[in-house]
């Protein structure tokens, strides 16, 4: 064989095997994207029945004589805050949208456990069963939100690791915004700190 042949038979070969390295590491994000966007949709999901449940647990809280008005117009700002936050298919590969979400989200949480702490000094409405069968549908939902945003983190994380491992940052470089890292869920401020019992 030719030296000439035998050059362009080794380019054409790296070249083969370059392109399909190229292409199976943009294939990988791909799914991996599509696995934390179909995460995404499931806090999404929680997130929204736990939303559902709000008016019902006001309207209930309502019934209590001379319950704290301030609490539940903070838990009822706090929903419609939530309601406010629009978030598109992106919000994933978005850092500001999705620091947005989450704080809305938190801002929600925080109103609705003070909402529970102050309902438990009003006996006659812990003492319903529509208020309990309420409490125990929230307690349930912000088990489930505490899950799948793990998960959720958990496919962020898979995603981040092979999106910043070489030579697949080279490819996720080349699409823009496309493959931007993830974002994850926190804690919220203030959580690293134990809560103050006082009886």
């Amino acid at each position: 064989m030719k030296r000439g042949t035998l050059i362009g038979v080794v380019v054409v070969g790296l070249l083969v095997v370059l392109g399909g390295s190229c292409v199976m590491s943009y294939n990988r994000l791909v799914a991996l994207d599509q696995s934390v966007q179909a995460q995404w949709g499931q806090v999404e999901n929680v997130y929204q029945r736990r939303a559902d449940l709000i008016p019902n647990l006001v309207e209930t809280v309502k019934g209590a004589a001379n319950f704290e008005k301030e609490t539940l117009i903070a838990v009822t700002e706090a929903r419609a805050k939530v309601g406010q936050v629009s978030v598109g298919r992106d919000v994933v590969n978005d850092p500001a949208a999705f620091q947005k979400f989450q704080q809305a989200q938190d801002g929600l949480s925080g109103a609705l456990s003070r909402l529970l702490v102050v309902a438990e000094k009003y006996p006659e409405l812990t003492a319903t069963a529509g208020f309990r069968d309420l409490q125990a549908q929230l307690e349930g939902a912000e088990n489930r939100v505490t899950t799948e945003r793990m998960r959720f983190n958990e496919a962020a994380q898979a995603f981040n690791t092979k999106r910043n491992s070489f030579p697949t940052v080279l490819i996720a470089g080349l699409f823009g915004s496309k493959f931007n890292e993830k974002q994850f869920f926190h804690a919220q401020a203030g959580a690293e700190q134990a809560p103050k019992v006082k009886f």
